[in-house]
Parts: structure tokens; sequence; C-alpha cells
């Protein structure tokens, strides 16, 4: 019968690790230096990871200043200690191990404004204590530009006997967790609804209506112009009749489920008090003619739909696209129009005012509102 000895094994590497970290701590306590303890974070972020944090402290050298244990020859003057690694190395550190990490998420940057314990002396030979912490969190978008959203400031006191630093480890360790906590409480609370926090950006287009008509005229398939429409005084000009057609949008934006919905009424308007025409010249080809500045504004705006509608808006930056793109369409109707006048020279052309009439019907028509 053979007999079998069991044996316990231990890996080399981690009785190194354990005798490091051992050895450490006591130095700490030589050399007057802080070890953060690694200990989980006591929350699990749904919305965000934190992708950096950046020192931005007025004093980055320490992260306290405390009383000396007794028997110190200047037992009433704090001296300087600084975390493990130096500050900004130690929370990078802490959060890194102890703070999941989705990188799926909205990567959020921690701006360390403030980090800094205070010690004075009490009677009885004891300490008071004070940790101040305030920290900033920015998005960073995908241009990497940082957006500010929002600031946590705390703080915690502690009395102690003096003695090592390494005793004020859980004031300092238990504000930096309560800030994050913080930052995963706002996040929750907030992702669904801050339109800083939207992952994605829809539209949604309507025509502008008026309830009841006034001086503009908007575009309607149901109401084509009239000569009732040309109430302008008739100014000193070569032409026979002119109209001032515009194109324009009202915006309505609101966040629901972390989606910006973007909400366009689209103007294609002309306004009675701007158009005009000549004694005599109220014939059914002049009015034809008026007309077709009108259909080119309505085209000009369907282009407008369909610029935004191309998918290329970003959260960070969807109206500075929408402005541009309004300025280009505006600019690309006013030269069309400038086009149609030149080439039907104002109408006195009618072969060439046919071909604009068929080709600004086909392009209706594409849109959905051919007559």
């Amino acid at each position: 019968m053979k007999y079998f000895k069991r044996r316990s094994y231990f890996h080399p590497l981690l009785i190194i690790a354990v005798l490091f970290f051992s050895a450490f701590q006591s130095i700490a306590k030589q050399n007057g230096i802080i070890i953060l303890k690694d200990e989980p974070v006591k929350v699990m972020p749904k919305e965000f990871y934190i992708a950096g944090v950046i020192d931005e402290r007025d004093e980055r050298a320490v992260v306290a200043w405390l009383m000396p244990a007794p028997g110190n020859q200047n037992q009433t003057k704090t001296y300087p200690v600084d975390l493990e690694g130096g500050g900004l190395y130690a929370i990078r550190q802490f959060i890194n191990h102890n703070l999941p990490c989705n990188k799926a998420l909205r990567p959020i940057v921690i701006s360390l404004k403030k980090f800094k314990a205070t010690e004075s002396a009490l009677s009885g030979g004891l300490v008071q204590g004070q940790v101040d912490i305030v920290l900033s969190f920015s998005l960073r978008q995908d241009s990497s530009e940082m957006l500010h959203l929002l600031d946590y400031k705390g703080n915690a006191t502690y009395t102690r006997s003096p003695g090592p630093p390494q005793d004020i480890e859980p004031s300092l360790r238990h504000v930096l967790e309560n800030g994050l906590i913080y930052l995963n409480t706002w996040m929750d609370k907030q992702a669904a609804t801050n339109i800083k926090l939207a992952k994605a950006v829809k539209v949604i287009f309507t025509d502008y209506r008026e309830n009841a008509e006034g001086d503009t005229i908007y575009y309607s398939l149901k109401r084509p112009l009239k000569w009732d429409d040309f109430q302008s005084k008739i100014p000193v000009s070569r032409f026979d009749a002119v109209v001032y057609p515009t194109i324009g949008y009202e915006e309505h934006a609101s966040v629901t489920g972390g989606i910006i919905n973007v909400a366009f009424a689209i103007k294609a308007g002309l306004p009675k008090s701007a158009a005009w025409v000549r004694g005599g010249m109220q014939n059914d080809y002049t009015l034809n003619h008026e007309q077709r500045h009108f259909d080119i504004a309505k085209i000009v705006a369907e282009h407008f739909k369909q610029k935004i509608n191309a998918g290329n808006l970003t959260v960070s930056n969807y109206e500075g696209i929408i402005n541009f793109e309004y300025l280009e369409t505006y600019r690309e109707m006013d030269k069309l129009q400038k086009q149609y006048d030149d080439e039907t020279r104002h109408g006195a052309d009618k072969q060439a005012q046919q071909q604009w009439d068929l080709r600004i019907d086909n392009e209706l028509k594409a849109y959905g509102v051919g007559r």
C-alpha cells in the first residue's frame, strides 16, 4: 500500500508580494509616507468609467501636514507627508485597482483640485485632523475635448493620538471613495435626461404651419400664390413682379433615454408685404414664374432636411453642424434663385421657363410634394 503525504504549496511570487508589502508598510511608518489601501469602492458604475486623473492642486508636493509623535523636538509644528508614489500616482492606482472600468461606457476625467489633510493639537495629548477634497468631473468627448459635468467638495474630521502617518489612511481613502460614489449617484440620475450625457442625436421634421395666416405664407400645395398676396408698393424697377421667398426653421431639443431628440419645424415662407406686381401684368404666366421662386425655396428646404438627416450630427456639436448646414443651404437658395432668373431671363424666355417648370415639378415630386 502506498501512502501519499499532502504538502502545502506557496507560490514564490505571492510570498514575495506579501513580504514586500509588509516591508513597505514598515518603511512608510519610518519615512513618513501613506499607502492607500486597496479596497473596492462600493459602487458598480453603469454609466461611466474613469478615463484619467489630472492633478490641478495648488500644493502638489504633499497631501498631509501632521502632528509629530511624542518625543519629537518640535511637537507643536506639523510636518509634511505624501502618499506613496506621490498624490496623483497613488490616486490613479487606487482608482485603477478598485473601481470597475468598462470602456464601453462614458469616459470621465477627474481633475484633482484639492486633496489635503491638516492637523492641530488638542488637550490631553490628542490630535484633531481634517481632510478636504475637491474634485471636478468632465466628460471626454469624441474630439478629445472636455465637457465639464459637476464638482464635488467633501471633507472628514478625525481625532487620534499622535502616531504613524499611516493612521490617517482610512480618512483619506474614505473622502476619495465618497467623491466617486457621489459621481456614480449623479450619473445614474442624470444619464437619461441630461443633454451633456446624451449618446446620440435623433431628428424629427415637420413643416411649419400657422393656425391663422398672417403676413407670411408658408408653403403648402393647398396654398399656391395668388395676386392678392402681392401687397407691397411698387418700387422703381425694370421687373414686372417680384417675390422674396425665405427658408428657416424652429427647433426644440429634448433628451429621453440618453438620446437628444431634435424636432425641426421647417419654414419655406414668402412675405406678402415684400411681394409686388406692376399693373397690367397680372396674368397666369407671370404668376407661374413667381410661384416657381416659391417652389425653389421649398426644394432647398428639403435639401436642408437631407443634410441634417444624413446622420452626421454629433452629440458634442450638433448645434454647430445645424447652423453651418443652414447657412450653406441659404447660400444654395440664393444661387439657385439667381440661376433660375438668369436662365429664364426673369420669365421672358418661355422655352427656358418650360424647362425650369419641368425640372422643378420633377424635384417636388421626388420629395412627395408634387402637384
